[in-house]
């Protein structure tokens, strides 16, 4: 068995390695998805923004793995943010980029304030849009490498009181999904995860409440499992199970569906009165960075 496991770290490490880059490495499915990279022997670099928390993970994986590890402390929503990882970057071979930075809102969508949408859609649209091209472009010159898109199960459909992030997730899908077909011809592997409720404390943040949810590490583990022999995974039993539930209703009843769904966990999390009321406003979940 170890044998077998050494010669899978060993393909890994060469499709793969010398370097990943992960961010929204500091917590959730991030962190979670660095510690297996690391677990397989490539060196990551972890981009997050609390360097606090960077620094402990760095010594964590180092000390465990044996590993160099890198921390970059970008705001990536911030004018130069994404200039700033690049230029950090720009003298590794990095085989592998996990983007899994993200925030989301919740609420009623004409009562909120357009700033915290626009750095929303920002960070899950235009960061990712920018990271995964840059990287890409590297990867082609190297014949070799895998980009892993981390989007959400929501973005199969519209989602009131999350429309806008519903909507930047549907575009992280169809991107990857494009990108996958598009570069696996030149030897780069481009993954879609579709992420179930995902116990990160991103919902707490964001004014949810889930009922039950998947472990951050599940999320990793299956990331790892999919690379380069699938377009897309969805972590976790109960969310393959939602997704193929939903799969069989008419959209519109979906869109229904989810929305009240939403509304629930937003009462569940912020004892929200009943929709339209003065007192139901939007909630922001601060960036995963």
């Amino acid at each position: 068995m170890r044998s077998r496991d050494n010669r899978r770290s060993q393909r890994f490490r060469s499709r793969y390695g010398p370097w990943a880059l992960v961010t929204g490495a500091s917590d959730g499915i991030g962190k979670a998805v660095a510690a297996e990279i690391a677990a397989q022997g490539v060196n990551v670099v972890l981009c997050a923004r609390r360097l606090d928390r960077l620094e402990t993970i760095a010594a964590d994986l180092a000390t465990a793995h044996g590993v160099q590890i890198r921390v970059v402390t970008a705001d990536l929503v911030q004018p130069g943010g994404v200039d700033q990882l690049v230029q950090e970057t720009r003298h590794l071979d990095i085989g592998l980029v996990i983007l899994s930075a993200g925030f989301a809102t919740s609420g009623p969508f004409a009562d909120a304030a357009v700033t915290p949408e626009l750095e929303m859609v920002c960070l899950n649209v235009t960061v990712v849009t920018r990271l995964a091209h840059t990287f890409a472009q590297r990867m082609v010159n190297n014949g070799h490498g895998g980009i892993v898109l981390v989007g959400s199960i929501l973005g199969r459909q519209g989602v009131p009181w999350v429309s806008c992030y519903a909507a930047t997730k549907a575009y992280v899908r169809v991107l990857a999904e494009g990108l996958h077909q598009e570069l696996k011809t030149r030897g780069i592997h481009v993954l879609a995860v579709e992420a179930g409720p995902v116990h990160t404390g991103f919902e707490a943040r964001a004014g949810l409440k889930y009922g039950s949810a998947a472990r951050p590490e599940v999320v990793a583990k299956a990331v790892i499992a999919a690379l380069g022999k699938r377009a897309s995974v969805i972590p976790g039993v109960r969310a393959r199970l939602l997704a193929t539930s939903m799969a069989l209703l008419p959209r519109r009843l979906r869109v229904r569906f989810l929305g009240e769904v939403m509304h629930r966990m937003r009462a569940a999390a912020t004892s929200v009165p009943p929709a339209g009321s003065p007192s139901d406003t939007p909630r922001r979940c601060p960036s995963e960075l």
